[in-house]
C-alpha cells in the first residue's frame, strides 16, 4: 500500500509539473500540425537572404512609406529603408550583441540591440530579433506563440509577445514558400511588409 500510494503520489508530481510548463506553441486553424511541423522544420533551414520590397510604417512619430532591402547572412544582417518614410533613410547593419543605426541627417548611433537603437533613435518598438523568424513564416523561439493556419498548413496569423502578425499572401521561391505580403501590429506600431524579390540561402554553419 505505501508503495501504490508513493508511485501515486510522484504521478500527481509530474503531471502537475508538465501542466505547469505549458505549450510554447498553441496551434489551430485549418492545416495539420504534423505538416506544420514539417514545414517549420524546412523554414528554420533558410538562415540567409536577400529581400526587396515595400514597407509601410504607422507610428506616434513616423508614418509613411517606402522602401526596403534585407541581406542577411546567418547572425550578420543589413537592412536599409529608403523613402518617405518621415525622418528619412535609415540603415541597420549587426550581429547579436552589437548593432549600428545610421539615420539620413542625423548620425550615426551604436548599442548592443536593434530594438534598443530603434527605440532610442526613431521611437519605434519593433522586435527586429523576432522579425528574422516572423519574415520567414516562423514564430520566434524563447516566447509562447499562438498560431492559426492556412489551409496548407502555412501561417495565417500569428500572435506573440504583443504581436499580431497577418500573413495575407505567399509565392514559390524556388524549393521554398515564402510570405510575400506581411502585416505587423504591435501596441503602438503598424508596419506592412510586401516583398516583391525574395532569395532565401540555405548557407553552411
Amino acid at each position: 500500500m505505501q508503495l501504490r500510494h508513493c508511485l501515486a503520489v510522484c504521478a500527481l508530481a509530474l503531471l502537475a509539473g508538465c501542466a505547469g510548463l505549458g505549450p510554447r506553441e498553441a496551434v489551430q486553424g485549418t492545416g495539420s500540425p504534423t505538416q506544420w511541423n514539417a514545414n517549420k522544420a524546412v523554414l528554420s533551414g533558410i538562415n540567409g537572404w536577400e529581400i526587396s520590397g515595400k514597407v509601410g510604417i504607422r507610428a506616434p512619430q513616423d508614418s509613411g512609406s517606402g522602401t526596403l532591402y534585407w541581406l542577411q547572412r546567418q547572425d550578420y544582417y543589413d537592412i536599409r529603408l529608403s523613402g518617405p518614410l518621415g525622418r528619412g533613410a535609415a540603415r541597420l547593419t549587426g550581429h547579436p550583441g552589437q548593432v549600428s543605426l545610421e539615420v539620413a541627417n542625423q548620425g550615426r548611433y551604436q548599442a548592443d540591440s536593434p530594438e534598443t537603437l530603434l527605440k532610442e533613435q526613431l521611437g519605434w518598438n519593433l522586435p527586429v530579433s523576432h522579425l528574422v523568424y516572423w519574415v520567414r513564416g516562423l514564430p520566434a523561439p524563447g516566447s509562447k506563440s499562438s498560431v492559426t493556419l492556412d489551409g496548407d498548413s502555412r501561417l495565417a496569423h500569428l500572435e506573440q509577445d504583443g504581436w499580431r502578425i497577418d500573413y495575407t499572401r505567399y509565392s514559390a521561391q524556388g524549393d521554398y514558400t515564402l510570405p510575400e505580403r506581411i502585416k505587423l501590429q504591435g501596441q503602438d506600431l503598424d508596419v506592412t511588409l510586401v516583398i516583391k524579390d525574395w532569395q532565401p540561402r540555405r548557407l553552411g554553419q
